[in-house]
């Protein structure tokens, strides 16, 4: 459905039609997010990463709906609200460090790395992390880097991080996360366990060490696997 890009986009208004229907879910969910609508930064990435380039040739026609997708492996590729939304809430810019949990696709590392400086994602999945980093590596983003691991154990050797992002649920939130986070840092998650409500969660490291919990909204993620 979608070639390379080029001066004709055709994807470009595809993408221009998702942008407006997060725009309206901003709108809807504000009184639980406190956001009324996506940053400068957010919006202009979301107009921009090639969603379809990133997902299965067989999903590429339905790439840019405002829903997930499926990637492989039991895996999704997270609705682009949520992916939004995530970005925002974490509010790194161009001097940040992030740090992603479950690469996935590498949708949202790729619209991390247009607002933030560096990112660094890890997937527990090799297959899926190995072909992320060539499809993110043949789309130009050279901010990016993917390994293959635990992501409840972080990329300690990396830290601190400005900014986490987890993009499968957790029963709970990992310590070694909360450690590897700057003070001031932020970090977006869902939590949950297997039978319960998940819900995405910001957390704020304090200088102290501790963290301050906000709970965003309900939301349904794949779990997030620890390695073996």
């Amino acid at each position: 459905m979608f070639g390379e890009t080029g001066a004709q986009d055709p994807a470009a208004a595809a993408r221009a039609r998702m942008v407006a229907e997060v725009d309206a879910m901003y709108a809807e969910t504000s009184s639980e997010t406190g956001l009324r609508a996506m940053s400068p930064a957010v919006r202009s990435a979301m107009g921009k990463v090639e969603r379809h380039r990133l997902v299965a040739a067989g999903e590429a026609s339905r790439a840019y709906r405002n829903h997930p997708l499926p990637i492989g492996n039991g895996q999704t590729i997270s609705q682009p609200y949520i992916v939004a939304l995530s970005a925002d809430l974490l509010g790194v810019d161009k001097n940040s460090v992030v740090l992603e949990v479950g690469t996935g696709s590498g949708y949202q590392a790729a619209v991390l790395a247009e607002v933030a400086s560096k990112v660094y994602s890890i997937e527990l999945i090799e297959s899926l992390g190995r072909a992320a980093a060539k499809r993110l590596e043949e789309l130009g983003y050279g901010n990016i880097e993917v390994r293959i691991g635990d992501g409840y154990a972080g990329w300690p050797e990396r830290a601190p991080f400005d900014g986490i992002v987890v993009t499968a649920a957790a029963p709970h939130v990992p310590q070694a996360l909360i450690d590897q986070l700057k003070a001031g840092g932020r970090m977006v998650i869902p939590v949950g366990g297997e039978g319960e409500i998940q819900y995405l969660k910001l957390l704020t490291k304090r200088a102290d060490g501790g963290v301050d919990e906000k709970r965003v909204l309900p939301v349904r993620f794949v779990p997030l696997v620890p390695g073996k």
